[in-house]
């Protein structure tokens, strides 16, 4: 019968016998749990003499001795020869050193599990009885991938003195467009502050007591100040919850994800951001639109549509090597329209308003400078929207000619 037991070996003596492929990849392993690594083999590979470099490692070019392993933890052999390491391991049994034998068809004392690791979960998988490598790596990598789509119950029973924050960014709108690491924090969290346009279906699989907190913001309706969002974020870290802050896009564009980051930094709160892909490359791509393309434009200009128009925004729009991305700006499109004209740039410079990017309701406009006010007013373009402005947007350069106003490109 085998017990599987979590051994801390940070700081630890651990002594590799043998330094050949098997060595090498659970050397590394040992060295990131912070083990005190020493070699004793009369060669190495090059894989472990990289890491033997790299970490500065002890080694001992003979051999194996007894003496060896007189200050060890534990010891790992693999020397390729089966009654070397079997002398070893009966070694390490008289000294009470667990053994980790590499040996084929051998076990040692002790075993290495297949790891499968999310977050600070860390699940093993080892055979009770024989030895099957590939079946164990095989139900490890399942396991795995359970664990970091948020599929398995990882979130925290035992609450701690102080809980931490995560800024995740949710990406477009669909879920299987979040980053694995976003939906495993989903799946760990005790409170959930999102907004409106969070991806669809990310809090379904939440467990039914995460509290969930609605704080989206609407074109001229903000009921939740980013100055209470900042307090709420921490006050809950601070009563030892895990708080997801869960953002469309991605946190650090236009996602006010710095002053919530800046926030939880000035309280001493842990946090960590999560990228998200922002709407401002994806839901053009959705309508088949490159917001860069060689020989058409070199660089992209993302600027927030409901501040001013600065002197760079009305360069780029003037210039025909950028593309000119504009979130949150359809109430400004009259606006924009004009100061671009007033500034030089060309009435027929082409342009595109990509509607509910992702999503069923997705449409497209395809316009001018001069004109795209009218059309989005004839067509009655509505929020979320993003509106690109630059030759990447002309209709046949990546797709099939088309006119005036498109449904969903797939």
């Amino acid at each position: 019968m085998t017990t599987m037991l979590g051994l801390t070996l940070e700081g630890r003596d651990v002594v590799f016998i043998g330094g050949g492929d098997v060595a090498a990849r659970r050397m590394w392993r040992m060295l990131q749990d912070g083990a005190r690594v020493s070699v004793v083999a009369p060669e190495v590979s090059d894989d472990v003499r990289e890491l033997i470099d790299a970490h500065d490692l002890p080694w001992t070019a003979r051999r194996v001795r007894a003496s060896d392993l007189d200050e060890a933890w534990l010891v790992h052999t693999a020397t390729g020869d089966r009654a070397t390491d079997a002398r070893i391991a009966a070694w390490c049994e008289a000294r009470r050193v667990f053994c980790v034998n590499a040996s084929d068809g051998a076990h040692g004392s002790a075993r290495l599990t297949a790891e499968a690791r999310a977050g600070d979960v860390v699940v093993g998988v080892v055979s009770d009885a024989g030895v099957d490598p590939r079946r164990t790596a095989r139900l490890r990598d399942a396991i795995g991938a359970l664990l970091r789509d948020g599929t398995l119950p990882v979130r925290r029973r035992r609450r701690t003195s102080l809980g931490r924050v995560d800024l995740v960014g949710g990406g477009p709108g669909p879920l299987d467009l979040m980053t694995v690491r976003g939906r495993r924090l989903l799946a760990e969290a005790d409170v959930i502050v999102t907004d409106r346009l969070g991806p669809g279906g990310a809090l379904e699989g939440v467990d039914p007591d995460v509290e969930i907190i609605d704080v989206g913001k609407r074109p001229g309706h903000h009921p939740v100040p980013q100055e209470q969002i900042n307090e709420l974020i921490v006050a809950h870290a601070r009563r030892g919850k895990r708080v997801v802050r869960l953002k469309g896009g991605d946190p650090f564009v236009f996602g006010r994800g710095g002053e919530e980051l800046a926030a939880c930094i000035a309280a001493g709160i842990p946090a960590e951001v999560v990228p998200g892909v922002s709407s401002a490359i994806a839901v053009p791509q959705a309508a088949g639109i490159p917001v860069t393309h060689r020989g058409v434009s070199a660089g992209v200009h993302i600027v927030n549509g409901q501040g001013e128009l600065s002197v760079a925004t009305l360069a780029a729009l003037a210039d025909p090597a950028l593309t000119t991305v504009v979130l949150m700006g359809v109430a400004a499109l009259p606006r924009l329209a004009a100061a671009a004209l007033a500034a030089g740039v060309s009435a027929d410079r082409p342009a595109a308003i990509v509607e509910s990017g992702h999503t069923a309701q997705q449409r497209t406009t395809r316009t001018t400078v001069g004109t795209m006010a009218r059309d989005a007013a004839a067509a009655d373009v509505r929020n979320p929207a993003v509106i690109v402005i630059g030759d990447v947007t002309r209709a046949e350069l990546l797709l099939p000619q088309r006119e005036g106003v498109e449904g969903a490109t797939r």
